[in-house]
């Protein structure tokens, strides 16, 4: 840790970097650590309240301890002003001290618990044990970071790597400060559902899964994982760390700390930063809810995620980046705060409106240091920059070999790394030389995201379409993703004659077929397509979602199929009329070699209080 002098730091075994409540003050000791817990109910504060915990654990970085009676461990004593002063930069481990692109959030919905996925209309990702709704106010939040003008995330972007340890700040030269989330820093999200997660995993499981979660992701070198975060999220009702009974809502730490609760983990894409993210809601408002809003269930999701994604951010491999002369990071100095200039309050995004916390700045209130809810953002001066060429949409078939060559280019001529998210299924992407190639397995329309990385940092991105079709002869569905931005393959009727494409909300890709509209259209509105089931096939899927704000009688959402070769029509979706049903699949057996006609169609009876429209997406054969 950094002595009073602010000359050195060492790791201090044994000890935690715990999350302070209040402007709190934190002080390791050998046998305890020290931190702020707010007065009042659930612990609100606008003032530091020392805390003392004598079994504190070194891996446990940021930690956020549990408000009112389930933080009964942590002991109220008289306070005090806050100790451990401004953040002093460590020196980096292995040369990482803080994240140095824009930063890029995986979420990880880890065990079988999760339950069934499904899509809402704003295209997040839903799971049926997912009681509260956490999974996608997660996902909002990290997407919508960075937009909407949002100077949230401006705070730590003073904080920086390359310099001397016991800094406390960056010159104007530096070219290695904190990334900004521009457009959001969402990257990825993966429900692996192989087995159930443990009731009780240990913080050597839990970096296990972000070595499963970073080979899922693609990112299987180093140089992809250097501006990276896996959130690995619990199902409700597991107890990852034992975190019930220590009284914490959440830590972040990474797999290369052998302090982990059974020991380090042996990751082969370099050292991992990841989050013990609980299923906070369970807790209630001992880790947060309603403490900003007085119907706010999920405030304490985006608090406490906020609070591990501010902190990593800052401290990428604890503890090598930035922390007080006591060992607390910037999320643990403005904790919990109800009252003042850093209180927690809402952030509003273009993704929804969000709890967060504060975050600390060095240079807040003329250089002394303070809480910050909003900041400038201070760019890097330099550096270097990546440059990546779309190659546009591809299509391949399935059982055929398919290849692809991206092109990148560094400024600083420098070695690039790839990686890639949503390849078609039997496709990989050599890091080295970012061909992708393979052999497609599975008839579908993508949409992959390939990054390009180099050593210092810099990366780019770029993100294109990919339809497999299926194998054999005889056709198949053309255009089933919408991803041609049109209805190419589809033909087009009704009375009321209102089918077009929507960027809105897609199941998947970057387009869906919208039959309707938002407001009232009088009639029939239908998309249909002759195709013949290719072989080796024998099911079509498709996927819709409906909102329907009259009654079945008069509006609704309907699909036919007619196989033209047996003269014989099915209802594969038969007339559905709910309020918002988000997306929903549907399929149906098919006999290979026969021929069919879909028809998807939407009615609306032309009320204008009650319109009704439906979506359709990824129409294929398997």
């Amino acid at each position: 840790m950094v002595n009073h002098s602010g000359l050195s730091r060492r790791r201090a075994h044994g000890k935690a970097h715990l999350m302070r409540v209040g402007t709190v003050a934190v002080a390791l000791a050998s046998t305890s650590l020290v931190i702020g817990l707010g007065a009042g109910i659930a612990g609100a504060t606008s003032g530091p309240l020392p805390v003392s915990r004598s079994n504190a654990v070194g891996y446990r970085h940021g930690i956020v301890p549990m408000l009112g009676a389930k933080g009964a461990k942590w002991r109220n004593l008289k306070g005090a002003p806050a100790a451990g002063g401004k953040l002093i930069y460590g020196g980096g481990t292995n040369g990482v001290g803080v994240t140095i692109a824009p930063p890029k959030v995986y979420l990880v919905f880890w065990g079988s618990q999760w339950g069934s996925q499904s899509t809402n209309g704003s295209g997040d990702f839903t799971y049926s044990g997912d009681p509260k709704g956490l999974a996608p106010n997660e996902q909002a939040f990290f997407k919508g970071l960075g937009t909407n003008g949002e100077l949230w995330s401006g705070t730590v972007t003073q904080y920086c790597q390359g310099i001397g340890a016991g800094a406390t700040s960056c010159p104007a030269s530096n070219t290695q400060h904190v990334g900004f989330p521009t457009g959001g820093a969402l990257a990825g999200v993966w429900e692996d559902t192989s087995s159930a997660e443990p009731h009780q995993a240990s913080g050597h499981q839990l970096g296990q899964e972000a070595v499963k979660a970073a080979a899922h992701f693609g990112n299987t070198t180093s140089a992809s994982n250097r501006n990276v975060i896996y959130f690995i999220n619990s199902p409700t009702g597991a107890n990852p760390d034992n975190y019930q009974n220590a009284g914490f809502c959440a830590w972040h730490d990474y797999t290369g700390d052998s302090q982990l609760s059974g020991g380090g983990v042996s990751s082969p894409y370099g050292p991992l930063a990841f989050s013990n993210m609980p299923y906070v809601p369970d807790q209630g408002t001992s880790c947060g809810a309603n403490f900003v809003n007085s119907h706010g269930p999920l405030d304490g999701v985006t608090i406490v995620g906020g609070h591990e994604y501010g902190e990593w951010l800052t401290d990428s491999f604890p503890a090598g980046g930035w922390t007080d002369s006591s060992g607390a990071e910037n999320g643990d100095k403005c904790a919990w705060l109800s009252s003042g200039p850093g209180r927690a309050q809402n952030l509003t995004l273009a993704t929804g409106s969000f709890a967060v916390q504060s975050l600390w700045a060095n240079d807040a209130n003329n250089g002394t240091g303070g809480c910050d809810i909003s900041h400038p953002i201070i760019p890097n001066p330099g550096g270097n920059t990546v440059t990546m060429s779309n190659p546009g949409s591809q299509t391949s078939t399935v059982g055929t070999a398919a290849s692809l060559q991206i092109h990148a280019s560094d400024s600083g001529a420098a070695a690039l790394s790839y990686s890639a998210t949503g390849l078609p299924a039997g496709l990989s992407i050599n890091s080295s030389s970012g061909l992708i190639s393979g052999t497609p397995t599975t008839a579908a329309s993508y949409s992959p995201t390939v990054t390009a990385a180099d050593s210092t940092g810099a990366s780019g991105s770029t993100s294109f379409s990919w339809t497999v079709n299926p194998s054999g002869t005889g056709g198949g569905i053309v255009n089933g993703g919408f991803e041609a931005g049109n209805l190419s393959g589809w033909t087009t009727s009704g009375t009321a004659h209102a089918e077009s494409v929507t960027t809105s909300g897609p199941h998947s890709g970057s387009y869906a077929a919208l039959l309707g509209n938002t407001s009232a259209t009088n009639g029939y509105s239908s998309i249909s397509q002759t195709f013949t089931a290719s072989s080796g096939t024998s099911m079509l899927t498709f996927w819709y979602n409906v909102s329907c704000k009259g009654t079945v009688s008069s509006d609704w959402a309907i699909a036919t199929l007619v196989d033209n070769t047996t003269s014989t029509t099915t209802r594969p979706l038969k007339r559905t009329c709910v309020a918002s049903s988000g997306w929903k699949s549907v399929s149906v057996a098919i006999t290979a070699g026969n021929s069919y006609t879909l028809t998807l169609t939407n009615h609306d009876n032309g009320a204008t209080a009650t319109p009704t429209y439906t979506k359709y997406d990824d129409v294929g054969l398997s």
